[in-house]
């Protein structure tokens, strides 16, 4: 097949686009002149300039595609306006110009648990479930969501729902676990339970390409609404506590103890970063936005849809994607 990837050169697009060439696919990878490419020219990836924030090189980049993977778009903004033309009207700019070439190729979009909102310790969200996100980020990637719907009679379209993604060269989750696990003792926002559900970066991309080659299309609203709506992890629904001891053991450190904070704990923290956002330009690493998802009892989403009608059997158990991902960590690493 001829595959377009948006977001090409972010965490999950590396893996994809490198899994894709190996399964023999022609892969064009949209890139912004910016964007750090890494490895992907010599492992086959062919590159187009574009953003789907302008527009800018859409049109030209989906002539020829079959399928397309749209995973561009910020996790983290200045604002909800920001989220919001990324995430929603970026998804808009795609659907443009690939209703701009009939016939349109099959759009596979990465969406996002956050979409779909958080669910209830021991019963973990499934896609029949109506979408309630809580934060800024959940409501722009519902919004793309629903963009993608709204034109799915005409594009072939399957929405993807990971939950929190790990594995080898994530830059925000583990880099930001780092310094605590040097320390020797991890933190835990709240005193209650929490649970999460998790997917390694591997495991997503094959979920990714199950979906592309198997995956039931979207139909407009009103009409099964969570048809060809995935939520994919690794099947378990995991205490905070079980992710810290698991990266606590990847790490060496088995015995490392989990330290609860009250949850007004991070409005300090939340403080430190917006003043350091101002000065240097740049997006907070911790928002508002952040802390009300923090503050969710679970993130647990239900697998079995994906198992019955992609095949999607998740590879990496917990300990050891933890495991395998710190050891990545730990090795000296080449400028990108």
């Amino acid at each position: 097949m001829r595959v377009l990837v948006t977001g090409a050169s972010g965490f999950i697009g590396r893996h994809l686009c490198r899994l894709l060439v190996r399964r023999g696919h022609t892969v064009l990878a949209l890139v912004r002149k910016t964007s750090r490419r890494g490895d992907l020219a010599e492992a086959g990836v062919r590159f187009v300039t574009g953003d789907v924030a302008t527009g800018q090189g859409l049109d030209g980049a989906a002539i020829e595609a079959d399928w397309v993977f749209h995973l561009a778009g910020l996790t983290r903004a200045r604002g909800e306006a920001e989220l919001h033309e990324v995430n929603a009207r970026g998804t808009q700019r795609l659907v443009e110009a690939l209703l701009r070439r009939p016939p349109p190729p099959k759009v596979i979009l990465c969406s996002s648990l956050a979409a779909a909102g958080p669910s209830r310790p021991g019963r973990p969200r499934h896609e029949e479930d109506p979408p309630a996100p809580i934060s800024a980020y959940g409501r722009s990637k519902l919004a793309g969501e629903e963009i993608l719907r709204k034109h799915c009679d005409v594009i072939p379209s399957v929405i993807v729902r990971p939950p929190i993604v790990y594995g080898p060269e994530e830059r925000e989750l583990i880099p930001g676990f780092l310094p605590m696990l040097k320390a020797g003792v991890l933190l835990k926002s709240g005193f209650g339970r929490k649970e999460y559900s998790v997917v390694h970066v591997f495991d997503l991309c094959d979920a990714l390409v199950a979906a592309a080659e198997r995956g039931r299309t979207l139909l407009p609203d009103g009409a099964e609404h969570a048809r060809g709506v995935y939520h994919v992890s690794d099947g378990g629904l995991h205490a905070w506590e079980d992710i810290c001891r698991a990266l606590a053991a990847g790490w060496g450190k088995p015995r490392a103890p989990v330290l609860p904070l009250p949850q007004w704990a991070g409005y300090p923290a939340l403080a430190m970063a917006t003043l350091k956002a101002k000065l240097t330009g740049g997006s907070p690493s911790l928002t508002r936005d952040k802390l009300r998802e923090m503050s969710a009892d679970a993130w647990t989403c239900d697998i079995h849809r994906a198992a019955e009608e992609l095949g999607f059997q998740p590879a990496f158990s917990l300990e050891r994607g933890m495991r395998e991902t710190l050891e990545w960590f730990r090795r000296p690493k080449t400028p990108s």
